[in-house]
């Protein structure tokens, strides 16, 4: 027993001093537990609308003041036409339209009912379906409000039309989501464990002082996997096409374009991992801990970033899938050209320049 005791005890110790071992064990669950319980909230906030208000009598005016005030709907814009509805969805600023019908007031006071519109970007069904939820609650909220103390019975009726996504199929929204988190975990781990590896075989040392350049070397080992994973992102958006049913109505080359950069940005984050690991298992951990828990969490892929804490909202812009996310869906859901996208792709060419840069220097540090 005395052995067993001393035995224990230099297992303890050789934890303790381990301190990617304590890492795991004390560090992750933390903060899986702070990420899930900031992030995890099914509540809407600061939902921007729009407004097309045919009637601008009292009655509406009454209205739009009530769902502003709820703390759930900011008014974004005020629309003068219908036909704005489309070019403001593709934006992607307002996600919600709210459409009163001429004489709304008359309509109410006279044959004790009117109409309002309801438009939603129903590029993400489980949120548009929420935000539908909350607006016709506040509106039925109005409707016992102004028959309260009344004989007549006075009724706002709501009409639903969801834009992109008319059935709120939740595949729409997955297989975007999905397709980014494959080509950013599956690209930038297969890198960083293959630069890892020639680390332990001693052969990375051949290659620094080789003729190659360190920028042939980071080219020479990012190509394979690039041209790999290109037919990745080929096999997931075909079979999210013909099994699934997620339309393409954008550019094909556009998105295939769009799916490149973000791949060579995938690889080139891990190229990066791999300069500073000194092992395959060190990349690995380091892969999976950095890029897959913010990669799922904060992207926009499960939960909306709105509805998130302000620095968690912070850090969800240096995670490159939010940006490829909203890429995948503009093009492929909105049928959206670059004018509409140029901002995102700008940002993962920045990222992509960045990471690139980071490498070289740890290279020709290594070669220093």
């Amino acid at each position: 027993m005395n052995r067993f005791i001393g035995f224990l005890k230099k297992e303890f110790y050789h934890i303790f001093r381990d301190k990617r071992s304590m890492l795991i064990l004390f560090g992750m669950p933390i903060v899986q537990i702070l990420l899930f319980g900031y992030v995890i909230n099914t509540d809407l906030r600061d939902v921007k609308m729009a407004v097309l208000d045919h009637s601008k009598d009292d009655y509406s005016a009454k209205i739009i003041q009530k769902i502003t005030s709820s703390g759930y709907f900011t008014l974004k814009q005020n629309l003068k036409s219908i036909d704005e509805a489309d070019a403001v969805f593709q934006k992607g600023d307002v996600k919600l339209i709210l459409v009163f019908e001429p004489e709304f007031g008359k309509n109410l006071i006279k044959n004790n009912k009117a109409n309002i519109q309801i438009l939603t970007d129903a590029s993400d069904p489980n949120i548009a379906n929420l935000e539908v939820n909350y607006l016709q609650g506040i509106l039925q909220n109005y409707n016992v409000e102004i028959n309260a103390g009344k004989s007549k019975s006075f009724s706002v009726q709501a009409k639903t039309r969801m834009y992109f996504n008319s059935n709120l199929e939740s595949v729409f929204m997955f297989i975007p989501g999905i397709m980014a988190t494959i080509l950013m975990l599956v690209s930038a781990m297969m890198t960083s464990i293959s630069i890892a590896r020639e680390k332990e075989l001693g052969t990375m040392e051949i290659l620094l002082v080789s003729p190659l350049n360190p920028l042939q070397i980071i080219l020479g080992k990012v190509a394979p996997y690039l041209a790999l994973s290109f037919i990745n992102a080929l096999v997931i958006v075909g079979m999210g096409y013909f099994v699934f049913g997620v339309p393409v109505l954008g550019s094909f080359a556009l998105l295939m374009a769009e799916s490149i950069l973000f791949i060579f940005l995938a690889l080139s984050i891990g190229i990066f991992i791999s300069t500073i690991a000194k092992n395959q298992q060190v990349a690995m951990m380091i892969s999976m801990f950095v890029l897959m828990l913010p990669t799922i969490i904060l992207s926009g892929f499960i939960f909306p970033i709105r509805n998130m804490p302000l620095p968690l909202q912070l850090v969800s812009d240096i995670i490159p899938p939010k940006w490829f996310i909203v890429i995948l869906k503009n093009i492929m859901l909105k049928g959206v050209g670059m004018q509409y996208v140029w901002k995102e792709t700008l940002i993962l060419i920045l990222m992509t320049i960045g990471f690139i840069g980071l490498s070289l220097k740890k290279f020709k540090t290594r070669l220093e």
